[in-house]
């Protein structure tokens, strides 16, 4: 049930949105839950952590599963969030920020990719 009207907002606005819009609302939602992750380590709030590097890791585990393998490029990406998973697990388990900032790295490096790619594609029309 729906209680809140920002809670609405969010209903709507996934289901109104175009497959290249929800892809990049994953990326900004693991790209946060990983930042999140990572200041957790460094408050030493390790429940904080364990959260937020769990959720990112089930977006990343979403965006592994809903790929196309028909295109070729899937399967480096495949390969890319699988690591990108284990690295996480690497940051949880040992507290350590270096395995969740070369993620971070990785997420923001896709999320800008697919943005561009999303904006040729609405100029394009195709």
């Amino acid at each position: 049930m729906i209680t809140s009207p920002y809670d609405k907002y969010k209903k709507t606005s996934v289901q109104t949105s175009t497959p290249s819009q929800l892809l990049l609302m994953l990326y900004d939602g693991a790209i946060r839950f990983v930042r999140g992750g990572i200041e957790g380590i460094q408050e030493r709030d390790y429940d904080k952590t364990n959260t937020l590097l769990n959720k990112a890791q089930a977006i990343i585990s979403e965006l592994t599963v809903t790929l196309d393998h028909s295109f070729e490029v899937s399967k480096g990406l495949s390969a890319l969030y699988e690591y990108m998973n284990h690295l996480l697990i690497e940051a949880n388990i040992k507290k350590q920020e270096a395995p969740a900032e070369e993620v971070l790295g990785y997420l923001l490096d896709l999320r800008e990719s697919w943005a561009q790619a999303a904006k040729f594609v609405a100029v394009s029309g195709d």
